[in-house]
């Protein structure tokens, strides 16, 4: 079984989130994606609604879709969570599955910086998808990509070829993937809901009652 490992913190959970995943869904042919909201992050975020918000408006958001999962992995651990960690743990509850670890062009820049980044490489596949904002090109300076052409990278900016597979560890394979550019951000979101502005077509209406329900990010 190939398993789609799509982590975040969800702060809402909007289309954007939900139609990149869908993408990558279908190019990897994945049997299954599952969402991971984060638990306590190692970053201060002063406006992070609570956890099992968080995975509630995941769980309202997928509902419907077969292939897609929610997991209370990292809500549910003790102290501070790590990817690291979080890819140990499931490739054990998984045993013979392959797990296909999703990530934007700017967490993957930032990926020197977390905790023991090698052997995750290790661990997992890894997915890096198009970001508004950042560009392929922007990995040419990558340690990990070595072996990647900045021509390869300049056609994926392009559009020419939607999907590239390079070797980013002697045990896993790592994948660049092209996906819908929808400029959403749960930033704008939370200041919209803040301003008392509307969010339709944002996210799923299922979310949004339930921010509305439970007063959040106001």
């Amino acid at each position: 079984m190939k398993i789609g490992i799509y982590g975040g913190t969800f702060n809402p959970v909007h289309y954007g989130h939900l139609r990149t995943a869908q993408e990558v869904f279908d190019t990897l042919q994945l049997d299954k994606i599952l969402f991971i909201p984060a638990g306590k992050t190692p970053f201060n975020k002063p406006d992070l609604a609570g956890a099992h918000h968080r995975h509630e408006m995941v769980k309202r958001a997928i509902k419907g879709n077969r292939g897609f999962e929610v997991s209370d992995i990292e809500i549910s651990r003790r102290g501070r969570s790590y990817t690291v960690d979080t890819i140990k743990k499931l490739n054990g509850l998984h045993r013979g599955c392959q797990l296909f670890f999703i990530l934007g062009i700017d967490a993957f820049l930032d990926l020197p910086g977390w905790k023991d980044p090698d052997t995750l490489l290790d661990l997992a596949h890894v997915v890096v998808i198009s970001r508004p904002g950042n560009t392929f090109a922007d990995l040419s300076t990558s340690s990990y990509l070595q072996r990647v052409q900045k021509k390869t990278l300049r056609e994926l900016d392009k559009g020419i070829i939607p999907m590239v597979s390079f070797d980013i560890s002697g045990k896993q394979e790592g994948y660049f993937c092209n996906v819908t550019a929808l400029d959403i951000s749960a930033s704008l979101i939370r200041r919209l809901l803040a301003a008392g502005g509307k969010v339709k077509y944002l996210l799923p209406d299922s979310v949004n009652s339930y921010i509305i329900s439970n007063k959040l990010y106001k």
